[in-house]
C-alpha cells in the first residue's frame, strides 16, 4: 500500500540506518579480508550522467575517502551498438564538475578484452562454459520464467537444458576460437556459463557470457566480433583492478550470486559486491533509456536541457555541485528503495544559492512607472547590497530616473483584499530608493490595457534613511528605463505534470505525463546594466522573483537567463519526505 510520510512521521519514526556500507567495510578490514579499500565508479558510455548516478558517484568516492582508499573510473564499454566517445567525455566532465577526481585511475573494460577471453577459455577447460547454438528467443524459452499459482505465490519451474550443453571441452574450445575468428554469423552462437538450469534464481540458469556482433567498437574498431556480456565482464574487471568493494544499486542484488560465481570459478581477486537503494525523485525519470527517448523525440532540446535530470541539465539550470552533494548527504544510503520529494533537492539548492548568489533587479513583464515630480534629465545612483548573506560581496550602484520599469503584477486598478502594492492612492517603497504614491494611470482605450502608471515620490524617503517616519506595507523592485538592458528569460517548470511519471495505465506512456507548460520564454524582460557583462553559469537572485543563471546561449544580442528555482521554500521543517515505491 502506498503511503506518504507526514511531518509527524518524519519526526517520530526512527530512520533506517544509512551506515551499513561503512559497517561492512570496517568489518572486512577488521577481519583481515582486505587490508585496504578500493572502489570504482563504472558507467557505461551510452548516455549522459543523471542525478541518480550522482548518488552512486558520491557513495563510491566517499566510502573510499572515509577509509583512506582509492576510487577508479572505469568505463564498462562492452556494448558497441550504443557507446560513443562523446559520452565518455561528457561523463568525465560531469564527474569533475561534481567535485570528484579519479586522478590517474581511468580504465576501460575494452582494454581487458584479451584478459576476459582467456578467462572464458579457462572456464571452458574447467567444464564450466559451453558454446550454444540456440537463438536468443530459444534461450529465453529454455530458461523459463517465474509464474504465479492460484494463490498468487510466485514459483520458478526448472528450465530446460540446451541440446548443446554437453559438448566436449575440445569442441567448445574449437567453436569459441572460431567465434572469435569470425566464422559464424551474428547471433548464431553464444558462449554460456554452465551452472544450473533448475536454479531458483533465473540469473543463474546458464547465463550468456559472449555473443557475436559485427559492429565496430568506438575504441577497438573491428578488432573483435565477439563481445562479453555485462554480468561476465563486470566482476572480472573489478577483480583485475583489485576492487575490494563493488558498490552498486539494489537491482543488482539478484545478480550477486553470479558475480561471486564468476570470481570463484575464474580464481581471481575476490571483490565483494554490496548493494544500496537507487535514487528515485518525484517529478522525473532516472533511466537513460527514457531520457534518451525524450532527447530523440524532441521533447527536450538535448541532454543538457535545463528540464532534464542529467548533471549537465542541472548545471545549465543553475544547480551547484555543493547543493547536489548536500542533498546526497541528507538522503543517506538506504537498503530499500524509496522516493524522495524533489522539494528537498530544491531546498538544498536554495540554501546554497542564498549564500553565494548576488542580488540584482530584473523586470520580467514590464509596465512603465512615471514619477511625475522627478526632473526629466535627473539621474541618481542608489546604493544596493549585492548579498546580505555575504558582507564581502559589497554593494553596487543602480541608476534611478524619472521613468522606471516595474512588474505589471505590481499594479492593480482595482486591488484585491490584502494587496499591498501599487493602486490609485496607495504608497509603496521602490527597492533601495524612495516611497512613491500612485496618482493615476494611462490606459489604451482600444484594448483597455494599462500602459503606464503615474506617481509622485517623497524626496525625504531615500533608501529608508533614519529620518524616514513613513511606514508602507509594500516594497517593489524596478529598473530604470534609460539604463536597463533587454534580456531573455526562460522560466522552467517540472518536465512532468505528475509526481510519478512512470505510473501510467495499461497501454499508456510516461510521455502522456509531460507538462506542456514546462517552459515559458520571455523576450521582453529588462535587467540592471550589470547583467550585460555576465558569464555563462554566473548565478543571481532576481529580487522578489527567484534564482537565475546565465545560459551559454545568446538570444541575438541579448543575454539569456534560466530560472533555477523560485524563492518560496515549502519544505518547512520536514527534512525528508519519502513515499514508498520500487525502483523503475
Amino acid at each position: 500500500m502506498e503511503t506518504t510520510a507526514s511531518a509527524a512521521d518524519n519526526e517520530n519514526v526512527k530512520p533506517e540506518s544509512t551506515d551499513f556500507i561503512s559497517e561492512a567495510i570496517a568489518e572486512d578490514l577488521k577481519s583481515g579480508r582486505y587490508d585496504h579499500v578500493h572502489t570504482r565508479f563504472p558507467p557505461e558510455p551510452n548516455g549522459w550522467l543523471h542525478i541518480g548516478h550522482a548518488k552512486a558517484i558520491s557513495v563510491d568516492f566517499s566510502m573510499a575517502q572515509k577509509f583512506g582508499g582509492k576510487t577508479n573510473l572505469r568505463f564498462d564499454d562492452t556494448n558497441p551498438e550504443k557507446e560513443d566517445m562523446s559520452y565518455v567525455e561528457a561523463i568525465k566532465r560531469d564527474i569533475k564538475w561534481l567535485g570528484y577526481d579519479w586522478e590517474d585511475r581511468e580504465y576501460y573494460a575494452s582494454d581487458y578484452y584479451e584478459y576476459l577471453y582467456e578467462l572464458a577459455v579457462k572456464l571452458i577447460k574447467k567444464g564450466k562454459a559451453y558454446v550454444d547454438d540456440l537463438s536468443e528467443e530459444e534461450i529465453r524459452v529454455y530458461r523459463g520464467t517465474a509464474v504465479a499459482d492460484k494463490n498468487n505465490i510466485t514459483h520458478t519451474p526448472p528450465g530446460k537444458d540446451s541440446p548443446y550443453r554437453n559438448r566436449s571441452v575440445q569442441e567448445n574450445l574449437d567453436l569459441f576460437a572460431r567465434m572469435r575468428a569470425g566464422e559464424f554469423p551474428d547471433g548464431s552462437k553464444t558462449l554460456r556459463a554452465k551452472i544450473d538450469m533448475a536454479h531458483p534464481n533465473l540469473v543463474m540458469r546458464d547465463p550468456v557470457m559472449y555473443r557475436i556482433r559485427r559492429i565496430p567498437h568506438y575504441r577497438v574498431g573491428n578488432a573483435w566480433c565477439i563481445y562479453p556480456m555485462y554480468d561476465f565482464q563486470h566482476p572480472l574487471s573489478d577483480a583485475k583492478e583489485g576492487i575490494t568493494h563493488s558498490l552498486c544499486s539494489l537491482e543488482y542484488e539478484i545478480h550477486r550470486p553470479l558475480y561471486e560465481w564468476f570470481i570463484r570459478e575464474c580464481e581471481v581477486f575476490p571483490s565483494r559486491q554490496i548493494e544500496f537503494a537507487r535514487l528515485n525523485i518525484t517529478r522525473t525519470v532516472l533511466s537513460k533509456r527514457w531520457l534518451l527517448q525524450l532527447v530523440n523525440e524532441k521533447y527536450v532540446s538535448g541532454w543538457d536541457d535545463p528540464r532534464m535530470p542529467t548533471l549537465a541539465g542541472l548545471r545549465r539550470r543553475g544547480y551547484t555541485p555543493e547543493a547536489i552533494r548536500d542533498f546526497m548527504s541528507r538522503i543517506g544510503i538506504a537498503k530499500t528503495d524509496s522516493m524522495v520529494d524533489i522539494a528537498l533537492l530544491e531546498h538544498c539548492l536554495r540554501e546554497d544559492l542564498n549564500k553565494r548568489a548576488n542580488r540584482v533587479m530584473a523586470v520580467l513583464k514590464p509596465l512603465k512607472l512615471i514619477i511625475e515630480n522627478w526632473p526629466e534629465d535627473k539621474v541618481e545612483e542608489l546604493d544596493a547590497v549585492n548579498n546580505p548573506e555575504d558582507p564581502s560581496a559589497g554593494s553596487r550602484k543602480v541608476q534611478f530616473s524619472r521613468e522606471l520599469w516595474i512588474e505589471a503584477d505590481d499594479f492593480q486598478e482595482v486591488p484585491p483584499p490584502k494587496y499591498f502594492r501599487l493602486y490609485p492612492g496607495n504608497s509603496v517603497r521602490l527597492r533601495y530608493g524612495y516611497i512613491v504614491t500612485c496618482t493615476g494611470f494611462d490606459k489604451d482605450p482600444a484594448t483597455g490595457q494599462i500602459t503606464a502608471v503615474r506617481c509622485t515620490y517623497d524626496p525625504e524617503t531615500r533608501g529608508g534613511n533614519a529620518q524616514d517616519n513613513r511606514k508602507v506595507k509594500g516594497t517593489i523592485h524596478w529598473v530604470s528605463v534609460r539604463h536597463a538592458i533587454p534580456i531573455e528569460v526562460r522560466l522552467y517548470d517540472y518536465l512532468f505534470a505528475v509526481e510519478r511519471p512512470m505510473d501510467v495505465p495499461p497501454g499508456g506512456s510516461f510521455l502522456d505525463n509531460i507538462n506542456p507548460n514546462s517552459l515559458e520564454v520571455i523576450q521582453t524582460a529588462y535587467g540592471e546594466p550589470c547583467l550585460a557583462d555576465t558569464k555563462p553559469e554566473e548565478k543571481f537572485q532576481f529580487e522578489r522573483i527567484g534564482y537565475f543563471v546565465r545560459d551559454p546561449d545568446n538570444a541575438g544580442t541579448k543575454p539569456v537567463f534560466n530560472k533555477t528555482v523560485g524563492l518560496r521554500d515549502t519544505w518547512a521543517k520536514i527534512e525528508k519526505k519519502v513515499v514508498g515505491q520500487s525502483a523503475e
